[in-house]
């Protein structure tokens, strides 16, 4: 089953600090999901003056329970990055799927 999930940085001035400090970390993680067919898409969520402010990662994963079970390691969220986690049940195109 596949779920959009959309985190929402905090808007304190030591948010983008966090973000950077927990950006390798964070992207070792994606790299790993991705080769095992659990990261489909990701992108960061910009402001009007470019800076990153949140994400969106469309993942791939049985059920709900999945990706809570993810997210409790996803060190955007254990670093307090992401302070608001959205996320929705979706249907990818089959044009935009997986070879």
């Amino acid at each position: 089953m596949q779920f959009v999930v959309t985190g929402y940085d905090g808007d304190d001035a030591q948010a983008l600090e966090r973000r950077l400090h927990k950006r390798e970390e964070h992207l070792k993680l994606a790299e790993k999901m991705k080769s095992q067919g659990r990261l489909l898409f990701a992108t960061a969520l910009l402001d009007e003056n470019e800076k990153m402010v949140g994400s969106i990662l469309v993942v791939d994963f049985a059920n709900r329970d999945d990706v809570d079970a993810w997210l409790k390691t996803e060190p955007y969220v254990t670093g307090k990055v992401w302070l608001k986690v959205d996320v929705r049940p979706c249907r990818v195109a089959p044009m935009f799927q997986p070879a």
